[in-house]
């Protein structure tokens, strides 16, 4: 059982901030309560508005928090509105408690697999409760990074309630009128479930509310075999829960380079996850044993029954309640706000970052494109402006192994008519990851033909997300594969996978330039002499 922190407080409305019941942050500990005290403080007062402001920002979220700490920075007076938790889903539901998760069943996958490596001991079992309260103490240490005393110490007037447009140029917040020059809206988004009768009506998780579970779940079903279900259902297992990764699509990670996805399946298969892919009819149902799900998987009737449902499909944009029809702002329910190139929306003086406007649903593209508003609303002066469509975005999703990606896949290349050519190198050869006893996995690179450009590749390897920053590199500053094979990498590192990839890149290239020589020379040789004589 878990119980919600009640921080109501007391005060006006036009200068306190909305009451913080229902904030879904649970349990009622320590942490929890250090990490409010951050990032919806129970006994805030929200400031006296200013005059105008250069810049309101609605969403305290990733994109949210760079585009008002970088406006501030540039001197200019602004004013930032979260209605619900400051840090939005990565700090408080997403990246943070995910990762810290993760890295507590890693521990126990390498106990358990430690005999491997000659090492002998009493088997070790995981305390849940004790994980998930060392993932609410690291969150709320990192907590003050993202709190609403920072952000108000560099300058940023930090309102608590929700914001909606009233004009062109205006935002409300609890009856307080907020007048702006330039706006930005950063309100991110949210989980949603897929239509599966029954599956409300049995209960289900989201990522807004596992990370809430104090007692470990002996059997759970996770919908959806993307990278938040994947990450979770081997977190779970590894952590002893009996779990069934379910997904309507083949395989797992259906939208990653398909060899590569095929190796963390394969991973999941060996944590004992028990996955039915291409599902259909799924229907939930209570039973006296919990929640049973009936589906078909590959046309079998199927039938399994589980304690929790942990649903990792579906996402929408906080678009509700803004009074976008009042600003002007075009927008789709699901998609979110509509935005150019330059993240303009259809009013010129407001903006969008990050999740309720691009595609791109990664904490490190809402900072980018924070990066791009700033520049385009503040800073329109320059003679460069950036576009969103310009960014070169690596992502990753942190299984054991992990599985990174940037730029262009195979399919995307075939689509365009690009041609192209495709390195891969196996992790096997790579000494460091056979000493570390991680030697699956592989490096694909697709170059340009006959250029060595990079456009794009795919990694899967213990550490894929660290790597895959020096390709991401050279594609951003446009440094050619081959040139990479002239850059030092220690001895051993798992980084050594890339230059031996750029190696044989290279070899490729000189047998090629070899052949382009050598031919008219052999010609000329397979000449008869008096036809040499005759020339």
């Amino acid at each position: 059982m878990t119980q919600s922190i009640d921080t109501n407080t007391t005060g006006s409305a036009s200068d306190r901030s909305e009451p913080a019941e229902g904030l879904g942050i649970s349990p009622a500990d320590e942490h929890n309560k250090e990490l409010l005290s951050h990032v919806h403080p129970p006994d805030w007062v929200n400031p006296t508005p200013a005059d105008r402001y250069d810049m309101v920002v609605i969403g305290a979220g990733t994109a949210g928090l760079v585009t008002a700490a970088a406006s501030a920075g540039l001197g200019r007076r602004v004013a930032l509105v979260e209605r619900h938790l400051m840090g939005g889903d990565c700090l408080n539901v997403g990246c943070v408690p995910s990762k810290a998760v993760l890295r507590s069943g890693r521990v126990l996958a390498e106990v358990r697999d430690a005999e491997r490596f000659g090492i002998r001991g009493d088997g070790y079992a995981a305390d849940f409760g004790a994980v998930m309260e060392r993932m609410r103490r690291i969150r709320s240490e990192i907590a003050p990074h993202d709190g609403a005393t920072r952000f108000r110490d560099l300058g940023i007037d930090v309102f608590l309630g929700s914001g909606q447009f009233t004009g062109p140029q205006t935002v409300a917040v609890n009856g307080q009128e907020l007048r702006f020059k330039k706006a930005c809206i950063a309100t991110g988004g949210r989980a949603v479930a897929p239509p599966i009768p029954g599956l409300e009506e049995v209960g289900h998780l989201t990522n807004e509310t596992v990370f809430s579970l104090t007692e470990l779940p002996p059997r759970l079903a996770v919908i959806g075999a993307g990278p938040i279900g994947c990450e979770l259902a081997q977190a779970f297992a590894r952590l002893g829960s009996e779990v069934r990764l379910i997904d309507t699509m083949h395989g797992v990670l259906p939208r990653e380079d398909p060899e590569c996805a095929e190796v963390v399946r394969q991973s999941l298969l060996r944590d004992g996850i028990d996955i039915r892919c291409c599902a259909r009819s799924m229907q939930f149902e209570r039973s006296d044993g919990g929640k049973r799900l009936s589906l078909e998987s590959h046309g079998e009737p199927d039938s399994l029954e589980v304690d929790e449902v942990l649903v990792a499909a579906g996402r929408a944009a906080n678009v509700e309640g803004l009074g976008l029809e009042a600003a002007g702002v075009a927008y789709e329910a699901k998609q979110g706000v509509t935005v150019d190139d330059r993240l303009r929306t259809s009013n010129p003086h407001i903006f969008g970052a990050g999740d309720v406007c691009f595609p791109y649903k990664f904490t490190h593209a809402a900072d980018a494109n924070a990066r791009i508003v700033v520049r385009n609303a503040l800073l329109g002066w320059l003679p460069f402006k950036p576009r969103a469509s310009a960014l070169t975005i690596p992502w990753c999703t942190y299984t054991e192994p992990e599985l990174a990606h940037v730029g262009a896949h195979p399919r995307e290349l075939d689509e365009a008519g690009v041609r192209y050519d495709t390195v891969r190198v196996t992790m096997d050869g790579v000494d460091r990851s056979v000493l570390e006893g991680h030697a699956e996995g592989l490096l694909k690179v697709h170059v340009k033909r006959g250029s060595g450009q990079i456009l794009g590749a795919s990694l899967v390897a213990r550490h894929a997300g660290e790597l895959i920053s020096e390709i991401t590199t050279a594609m951003v500053h446009g440094i050619k594969l081959h040139k990479l094979s002239s850059v030092i990498h220690p001895y051993p590192t798992e980084a050594e996978v890339i230059k031996r990839a750029a190696d044989q890149y290279m070899r490729r290239r000189l047998i090629a330039l070899k052949d382009r020589v050598m031919k008219p020379v052999q010609r000329l040789r397979g000449r008869p002499r008096s036809a040499e004589a005759s020339s």
